[in-house]
């Protein structure tokens, strides 16, 4: 049995992960953390990690970027593992991230569904077919109340689309600024945001004459649920290291 701390577990997606694992027999949450600590579960809440007394094997985060240090540290000194699923970190905590693995098993993703992680793959194998004669770009929707723009899995994408570049190409986020020509060496990136739209994500592949388009949409925040918690249980018992979806769907 996974036992779990979930991090901003009275906010809308740590409902969605409540109501994940109420429906598993594999695993369960034993304890939360939010600045709002009333208990609308079964576990206890608390406003701070340090007043945690519950044994744990891992720590879903479903909170803010400003909670990394905190996380980290208490993974560290109480040898859990860590799901970072927050959006909007910087290249600083990414780095952290990544340094902070070398001693504490951490899956960390820009987006936790299924489908968007599928749709990199996808996004890796056209660029390296289409990827030298067709112009890229990347288009992403969100609600309205999302506070990062371009979202981390558009960047994600790039990053994928990247890697199966022959060179570096240059992100363009602005291109209404830009009075001449598109580059040929360049990722577009563009974000809306607008309503209630959970994520939509779509790749564009323009090239002569013919346009390929990649698309994902998510309809509900549970995709994002059942993802996080399948990483928990898959990295509760894991020795240290940096985790991603590509490990988990091997």
């Amino acid at each position: 049995m996974t036992r779990i701390i979930l991090s901003g577990c009275n906010g809308k997606m740590g409902r969605f992960v409540t109501a994940c694992v109420d429906g598993r027999d594999d695993c369960t949450i034993v304890a939360g953390v939010d600045l709002n600590a009333v208990m609308l579960a079964d576990y206890p809440v608390y406003t701070d990690f340090a007043d945690i007394t519950q044994e744990a094997d891992v720590i879903i985060d479903f909170s803010r970027p400003t909670a990394l240090n905190g996380i980290l540290s208490f993974a560290a000194d109480r040898h859990v593992a860590c799901v970072l699923a927050s959006t909007g970190y910087d290249a600083r905590q990414i780095d952290r991230i990544r340094d902070a693995a070398q001693s504490t098993p951490i899956f960390f993703s820009f987006n936790m569904s299924l489908g968007i992680n599928l749709l990199t793959e996808l996004a890796k194998k056209a660029t390296a077919v289409l990827g030298d004669s067709f112009d890229i770009e990347i288009v992403e929707a969100h609600h309205n109340q999302k506070v990062d723009a371009p979202s981390g899995t558009a960047v994600m994408l790039a990053d994928a689309i990247q890697s199966a570049l022959p060179e570096p190409y240059e992100r363009v986020y602005d291109r209404h600024s830009v009075h001449e020509p598109r580059g040929k060496a360049e990722i577009g990136i563009h974000s809306v945001r607008g309503g209630t739209i959970v994520g939509e994500h779509e790749i564009i592949f323009a090239g002569r004459d013919e346009v390929v388009r990649l698309s994902h949409s998510a309809y509900s925040k549970e995709v994002f649920a059942v993802g996080a918690v399948k990483a928990a249980v898959f990295v509760s018992d894991k020795q240290a290291g940096l985790y991603s979806m590509a490990d988990m769907l091997k």
